[in-house]
């Protein structure tokens, strides 16, 4: 039986709120060695409403030249996939390859976030070499590769 989320995932992961700068995320982002910050609606309750990931900050900031004072609110994903504390790393994993993604908050029944689960939490910290190799594999392909050439008609 697989293990559950609970029991693999980072917990008490740092957030950040919506009316925080781009700035704070990227040194919460450096300060904490990850990359991506959950975006929480309030320190104290921790409703999850958004994440922002070292992407976000390099194409919606770096890239369009916008301040370092931009909120992450600006910035951030809020359509986020999310894993609950009670699944089992199957069903993390299956989601993780699905959507590409590797790292997915972890909420519980009151939508707060719990914990993070990573790609190297499950490498880590399961027995299932071959499934965490196959997730691995479907994150890292590309969506789609741009050759620079247009095919012929």
């Amino acid at each position: 039986m697989a293990a559950k989320v609970r029991e693999i995932m980072s917990r008490n992961p740092v957030c950040c709120l919506t009316t925080d700068s781009v700035q704070r995320a990227a040194q919460l982002m450096r300060d904490e060695d990850i990359g991506s910050v959950p975006v929480v609606s309030d320190h104290q309750r921790k409703g999850l409403v958004g994440i922002v990931t070292d992407r976000d900050l390099t194409l919606k900031v770096l890239a369009e030249a916008r301040s370092a004072a931009t909120t992450v609110g600006d910035v951030m994903t809020s359509q986020v996939i999310t894993s609950h504390e009670d699944q089992d790393t199957n069903a993390v994993m299956d989601l993780m390859a699905r959507h590409q993604l590797r790292r997915i908050p972890v909420t519980d029944n009151n939508n707060q976030i719990v914990g993070i689960v990573a790609q190297a939490d499950i490498a880590v910290r399961t027995d299932m070499p071959n499934k965490t190799g196959e997730v691995v594999e479907r994150i890292s392909i590309p969506a789609s590769i741009p050759t620079g050439k247009q095919q012929p008609k």
